[in-house]
């Protein structure tokens, strides 16, 4: 399984970015999916989540009413609209998967390479 991770550059404050992550591979399904991201000097910071069904999101605080996940199944994609961006947005952003593989019960976090997102003032 390999997730890969697109969509990070540069935008001014103010604007918009729409990350992606793409799950690939074979044999496995996708539980729950969503973001981290890591600005330097700090710790990885939890960003948003969705469930397997996309019926349940959730967003850290210092995000709520500006970013918004949501994920396609059918392209085991997951995405996160990032609007009104803020230079404290600045970061590399990380997607993660919980993969189940098939027959098994047990989950695995699988990790994408981050996509640096910055956001100039």
């Amino acid at each position: 399984v390999q997730l890969q991770a697109s969509g990070g550059g540069l935008v001014q404050a103010g604007g918009s970015l729409r990350l992606s992550c793409v799950a690939s591979g074979s044999g496995f399904s996708i539980n729950a999916m969503g973001w981290y991201r890591q600005a330097p000097g700090n710790q990885r910071e939890l960003v948003a989540t969705i469930t397997t069904d996309g019926g349940s999101k959730n967003v850290v605080d210092s995000v709520k009413g500006r970013f918004t996940i949501s994920r396609s199944n059918a392209k085991n994609t997951v995405y996160l609209q990032m609007n009104s961006l803020k230079p404290e947005d600045t970061a590399v952003y990380y997607c993660y998967a919980k993969i189940q593989y098939t027959g098994g019960i047990w989950q695995y976090d699988f990790w994408g390479h981050g996509t640096l997102v910055t956001v100039s003032s």
